[in-house]
Formats: C-alpha cells, sequence, structure tokens
C-alpha cells in the first residue's frame, strides 16, 4: 500500500500519562515542540478530544438533516504546505473558516457523517476525508493522504486512542517520545497509548537513539518491529 512514514510523537510524564495540562507544567515543553519539527512531517494528526480541547470551537454540530454520506470520499480545498489533521468518526467539532495554505485543516470522518457537517466543513473550506462503514478506516485514510494530498511523512500527536488506533492498523513506522522529568500518578489518566482490547499482546519495539537533555528530558526514538 502507499502511505506516509508514519511517526508518533509525543511527550509524557515518566509513568507514561499525557494529559496536556500537566505535560505544560514539566520540564520538555520547549524540546517536544522542537524534536517536532525535526521529524519533517507535513501533517499532524489529533484525536476528537485532543482538537477539542486545543483547536476547534466552543460547541458542537447539531445536523437537522440526518442523512448520512454512506460511502467513501473525500474533499480537497487546495495544495498546502503542511495539514493539520483531526479525527472525528462522526463530525461534531466546530470551527472557524480556514483560509490558511502553509497549514491547513483537514477532517477525517467514518462514512456514517451526515452529508450535512461535510457541507458546513464545504462552507468553511476545510478540506475532510470520509471513509469506513462504522468506525474511520485509518489504513485507507493514510492511503488518500498519501495519493491525494501529497503527504509523505506523517506525525501522529495525540491522545491517547488515536496514537492506540494507528499502532493497532499496523501503520506506525516509528514511536518517539519526549520523556518529561515528572511524574503524574492521577488516577484515570490517559496513557501514550490507551484503549485497546485486553487481548492484545505487546507490540515490540526496536530502540534506534536516546538523547538527554540538560532539563531531564530525554528523548527515545523506536522502529515498530
Amino acid at each position: 500500500m502507499n502511505k506516509p512514514y508514519i511517526i508518533c510523537h509525543m511527550m509524557s510524564a515518566v509513568d507514561g500519562r499525557i494529559d496536556c495540562g500537566m505535560t505544560e507544567k514539566i520540564q520538555g515543553v520547549k524540546e517536544y515542540y522542537a524534536t517536532l519539527n525535526e521529524l519533517k512531517a507535513t501533517a499532524f494528526v489529533s484525536g476528537k478530544v485532543t482538537a477539542e480541547l486545543e483547536m476547534a470551537l466552543p460547541g458542537k454540530f447539531q445536523a437537522q438533516n440526518m442523512e448520512a454520506l454512506s460511502e467513501e470520499g473525500f474533499s480537497k480545498k487546495g495544495q498546502a504546505a503542511s495539514y493539520n489533521v483531526v479525527v472525528d468518526t462522526q463530525g461534531a467539532l466546530l470551527w472557524k473558516k480556514d483560509n490558511d495554505k502553509q497549514s491547513a485543516l483537514l477532517i477525517i470522518t467514518s462514512e456514517k457523517v451526515t452529508k450535512e457537517y461535510l457541507a458546513y466543513l464545504d462552507d468553511k473550506n476545510i478540506s475532510w476525508i470520509a471513509c469506513g462503514k462504522e468506525h474511520i478506516d485509518l489504513v485507507r485514510a493514510s492511503e488518500i493522504l498519501h495519493d491525494e494530498f501529497g503527504v509523505e511523512r506523517m506525525a501522529i500527536v495525540g491522545g491517547g486512542h488515536i496514537n492506540a488506533g494507528f499502532l493497532d492498523a499496523g501503520l506506525l513506522d516509528e514511536v518517539s517520545v519526549l520523556l518529561g522529568p515528572a511524574i503524574d500518578g492521577r488516577g484515570g489518566m490517559v496513557a501514550m497509548f490507551d484503549g485497546l482490547p485486553m487481548d492484545r499482546e505487546p507490540f515490540q519495539l526496536q530502540l534506534e537513539s536516546v538523547k538527554p537533555f540538560a532539563d531531564g528530558a530525554i528523548l527515545l526514538r523506536y522502529k515498530v518491529k
């Protein structure tokens, strides 16, 4: 299959927790963004929860007509230098009009998305991909990103469930972890990879490099076997 080279790049505490409110209080934030830039990715993928907290407008889209798309499709609003990709299975997040040609917004949904929501994205000049009958088909979405949007290198930047989804689909080539010198420890906080079924075996990694920083943060890079 044609797909981008896909790297999951995350910052976590020593215990693997990735809550943004926590990580912004510990050492390593500056190094996280610097090392993200060094990956030379042209697409950056976030899950719905992360996007809702950091990118989207307040509120949820309320469709008046519930007719679903019910087929694969995509809409490209022009070639951008890079894409901020948000995975939003049924189409619920609200957005301002997107006129950024350097870092354009791109929404990935399932085929259950309403035609009305896609029309809303079209009106906001936002590109979209719809694939997968019940859930988003991440494999097919990656192919479309490569073949139709020209994405050669892609960074998955959270949260835990979307990271795990790409891992479970066999799409990750590399895992890059900026480990901050702190412990979260709070119960119920999402880990770097989270939410997979209990029958999954561990995913094996091969260590490629270790880079310590003066403030105690460490960058670990692994190939996914």
